[in-house]
């Protein structure tokens, strides 16, 4: 269920300052990277300072984002004392923000704002994954499998009340009890053991 795996931990305070100057330079030199293609594919001849004097509010705008999205949620974390995803919802708030605000209109603070929160909410909320939980990397993955099987499995005596036994399908004592048949049938009494080496009988006992 997605509420037992967001149970909640020990919370421990966190370091906005640090946080924030290493989300700055990491999202502002992803935006480094933008201004320097956008340079490149433009159709005018701007040289290399077209990267400063024309883009370079890209780059700004990628390292406000960082900046702020970093400080608000650690802050966030922090002063409420949880780490859900509540806080990477505030700092995705701000974060869009900055976007909104090349745009200099209110529409478009609230609307980038509210867009960058409700996506960091779902990543966050899903463990950065829009797919699902991961898997806990330190189960066995074959292990891991054996149990879902396990757990989805019939028991064997539900299998044999609708098929019977045989083409198989054998369940816990099945020997014994063809030898009685056989006796009470034939009027033959087996004394040398069946084998034993069978699929049903190896399933049930493991």
């Amino acid at each position: 269920m997605a509420s037992e795996s967001h149970q909640e931990h020990a919370f421990h305070p966190k370091d906005a300052i640090a946080y924030t100057m290493k989300s700055t330079f990491q999202v502002g030199g992803a935006g480094a990277l933008v201004a320097a293609i956008q340079n490149t594919l433009t159709r005018q001849n701007v040289g290399a300072m077209g990267f400063f004097l024309r883009f370079g509010g890209t780059t700004a705008t990628f390292a406000a984002m960082g900046a702020s999205y970093a400080f608000a949620s650690t802050v966030s974390a922090n002063l409420r004392q949880k780490n859900d995803s509540w806080n990477s919802a505030v700092g995705g708030f701000l974060g869009g923000s900055m976007i909104g605000l090349t745009r200099r209109t209110m529409p478009a603070v609230l609307g980038y704002g509210s867009g960058l929160a409700i996506a960091a909410f779902a990543f966050d909320y899903t463990k950065t994954s829009l797919s699902g939980q991961k898997n806990d990397p330190t189960v066995d993955e074959y292990e891991r499998k054996m149990m879902m099987r396990k757990n989805r499995q019939r028991p064997i005596e539900e299998t044999i009340a609708e098929l019977g036994e045989g083409r198989g399908i054998y369940g816990p004592g099945y020997e014994e009890r063809r030898r009685q048949r056989i006796k009470e049938n034939y009027g033959i009494e087996i004394t040398t053991p069946l084998p034993a080496e069978r699929w049903g009988e190896h399933a049930t006992k493991s």
